[in-house]
């Protein structure tokens, strides 16, 4: 069983950062692939961005320049960067971690940005 873990949520500022982290635990078949999403309440999730094994990344229009994902070797520990935060972008956080037997999710990370 995979446990993944996200922190790094909170309120700042708009115009401000803020860097979300993603762990993940147990019985780990190799990450293919690592994806955070986002929720605002009553809507939809809306995938924000990816990272596969290889290295490759992309990004949704709405967050392309201002985010960057990164992750270890084994994607293990992904990071999204948030920069020139938007209040648009508040919503809760989620990591997905896609392996060979199925997709994992994490319990999510709040985000808020306000003045």
């Amino acid at each position: 069983q995979v446990r993944l873990v996200e922190s790094g949520g909170g309120l700042v500022q708009p115009g401000g950062s803020l860097r979300l982290s993603c762990v993940a635990s147990g019985s780990i078949f190799r990450i293919g692939a690592m994806a955070w999403h986002r929720q605002a309440p009553w809507k939809q999730r809306e995938l924000v961005a990816t990272i596969t094994s290889s290295g490759s990344t992309n990004y949704a229009d709405s967050v392309k320049g201002r985010f960057t994902i990164s992750g270890d070797n084994a994607l293990n520990t992904v990071t999204l960067q948030l920069n020139s935060l938007k209040p648009e972008d508040t919503a809760v956080y989620y990591c997905n971690a896609h392996t060979f037997v199925g997709n994992y999710w994490g319990q999510g990370t709040q985000v808020t940005v306000s003045s």
